[in-house]
């Protein structure tokens, strides 16, 4: 089964790091019939007291909508693709080393297995980035 490898649009947005601030921001989506498959948060650096928020996709104009209201914003200044297929020792290695030899930078990479399946996620800097990385991964993982 080859990997599917798309660019995704991820959305951003800050909720406040304390107890009951992430449900805050995804009760909405719910209630909007957003189905995320990709959700991180993790907390600011930079800014005491902020979490950064990422999620993908939100499909639908309703869920846009209601993402806007959360202040959630689609993600401008960075490209994401995702790379989904059967799990296999060393994937997340062969999608880093493959990237490295072409000289492309990762901005950021989350992956996960579910059951018998991988999902990496990958920022890139740029648009161009992330594209030549869709083609030299297609090339690499789907021969």
């Amino acid at each position: 089964m080859p990997y599917q490898i798309m660019r995704e649009e991820v959305w951003v947005g800050e909720i406040e790091d304390r107890p009951g601030g992430l449900a805050d921001k995804l009760e909405p989506l719910l209630e909007a019939e957003a189905s995320l498959d990709f959700m991180i948060a993790r907390r600011a650096h930079d800014k005491p007291g902020i979490t950064k928020l990422f999620v993908a996709p939100l499909l639908g104009e309703g869920a846009a909508r209601a993402a806007e209201k959360l202040g959630l914003s689609k993600w401008t200044t960075a490209a994401s693709v995702c790379v989904e297929g059967l799990n296999r020792p060393g994937l997340a290695a062969a999608i880093a080393r493959t990237l490295g030899n072409a000289g492309i930078n990762m901005r950021g990479v989350s992956g996960a297995r579910l059951g018998d399946r991988a999902q990496v996620h990958i920022a890139f800097d740029n648009a161009a980035d992330a594209d030549k990385a869709i083609n030299i991964l297609n090339k690499a993982l789907n021969g």
